[in-house]
């Protein structure tokens, strides 16, 4: 399994490091991209360089799509490419995944239609689907995550859901986490 986790300037530095970190610690093997250069920085002043550009990635290759959340949202929901990229994965049923404010993109795609999600509470729309309180929710190929304090669940869930629920209990027992 291939995943692509996009940022640009703005992202929610612990959404985006802690998430990449987990599912790299899980041997998944993630390509982490920046919209429209080789360099982000975050929210908190955390500055990544060495980033994969987007454009010069074949999207087709990727399995999931990760979407961090912060204010990067609103660049990223204005990138007309960022935009056709995220329905392509959708058309080809291919997993998406996106965390706090990265929902609220799906849901004006109209992908969180007649499914169960959640989003940064404070964010959430009528988007045409199920609300759910928790910090991350499955509803078939879309995973999403409610906030910062949501990193670990949301993370272990895309695990769980691309490797196995043994093989997730695994990482979470290498780092001593309990649910």
């Amino acid at each position: 399994m291939k995943i692509l986790m996009t940022v640009t300037d703005g992202f929610e530095d612990i959404e985006a490091i802690g998430t990449l970190a987990i599912l790299r610690r899980a041997k998944l093997d993630v390509t982490f991209a920046s919209i429209d250069s080789n360099r982000a920085l975050g929210r908190y002043g955390v500055h990544v360089v060495g980033l994969e550009n987007l454009s010069s990635l074949n999207t087709d290759d990727y399995d999931m799509l990760v979407i961090p959340g912060g204010p990067e949202y609103i660049a990223e929901e204005r990138n007309p490419s960022f935009l056709r990229m995220i329905q392509n994965f959708a058309d080809h049923h291919r997993y998406i995944a996106a965390i706090c404010a990265g929902p609220t993109i799906l849901g004006h795609l109209g992908l969180l239609q007649h499914r169960r999600y959640t989003c940064f509470t404070s964010m959430n729309e009528d988007f045409g689907g199920t609300y759910v309180d928790d910090y991350a929710v499955r509803d078939d190929n879309i995973i999403t995550g409610k906030s910062a304090a949501a990193v670990l669940p949301f993370a272990f869930l895309i695990i769980e859901t691309l490797m196995g629920k043994d093989y997730a209990q695994k990482v979470k027992d290498s780092i001593y986490y309990k649910d």
